[in-house]
């Protein structure tokens, strides 16, 4: 089930759906899903659809995850990128492949150890960085980021981290509460914040503090 016919039915479809970056179409097809989820359910790896990692978490369908890295780097490859949620650490991965320097938050302990594992095997450490914290503190002594990426949705943009994006840089995060989420994309010039809203997504909410 993770053969290279399963992975193509499944570029195949990011197509269909839209995504248009080769860039990132090649990463998906490239990045190991099977080895970012439980080995029973490794059968609907490269399935276009949302899992359980525990914790009440889930890794992002590939949809998601290939739309959220082609906006990122639709202006320009960023080099150094904030990843709010680590999760599984698939996400991470994936933008390790368009990015120099990752910097990843997480606030629950046992996936950011399990996702720094799995990272490790991958051979994307230290050029990835990992940090146990709240995520909606962003990483202050690492910014600014030409790049942020939040995995989680709120009603509304952090301050904190739209602080730490850098003149020119990008943001892209779910906004919305419950049912009514969206993709929504946040370009710096300057002072001033340019603010997107795109595709209807569904995502777990952003949650402060830490678990342990």
């Amino acid at each position: 089930m993770t053969s290279a016919r399963t992975r193509e039915r499944l570029i195949g479809r990011l197509r269909e759906q839209g995504v248009a970056d080769e860039r990132v179409l090649e990463i998906i097809r490239t990045t190991p899903r099977h080895l970012f989820i439980d080995e029973a359910l490794a059968h609907q790896a490269y399935d276009d659809t949302a899992l359980p990692i525990g914790h009440g978490q889930t890794i992002s369908q590939p949809w998601v995850v290939a739309r959220m890295t082609e906006l990122l780097v639709a202006r320009a490859l960023p080099e150094r990128v904030l990843e709010v949620g680590t999760g599984s650490g698939y996400q991470t991965a994936v933008l390790a492949g368009v990015a120099r320097q990752i910097w990843s938050v997480e606030r629950i302990r046992p996936l950011q150890e399990l996702a720094r594992r799995r990272l490790s095997e991958l051979g994307l450490l230290p050029r990835v960085q990992l940090r146990h914290a709240d995520g909606g503190l962003g990483w202050p002594d690492a910014a600014p980021f030409d790049g942020i990426l939040a995995a989680c949705a709120r009603a509304d943009i952090p301050d904190d981290l739209l602080a730490q994006l850098a003149d020119g840089g990008r943001l892209v995060m779910p906004v919305g509460d419950g049912a009514a989420q969206w993709l929504t994309v946040v370009d710096r010039c300057g002072d001033e914040f340019q603010v997107q809203r795109l595709d209807p997504v569904r995502f777990v909410p952003f949650q402060r503090g830490v678990l342990r």
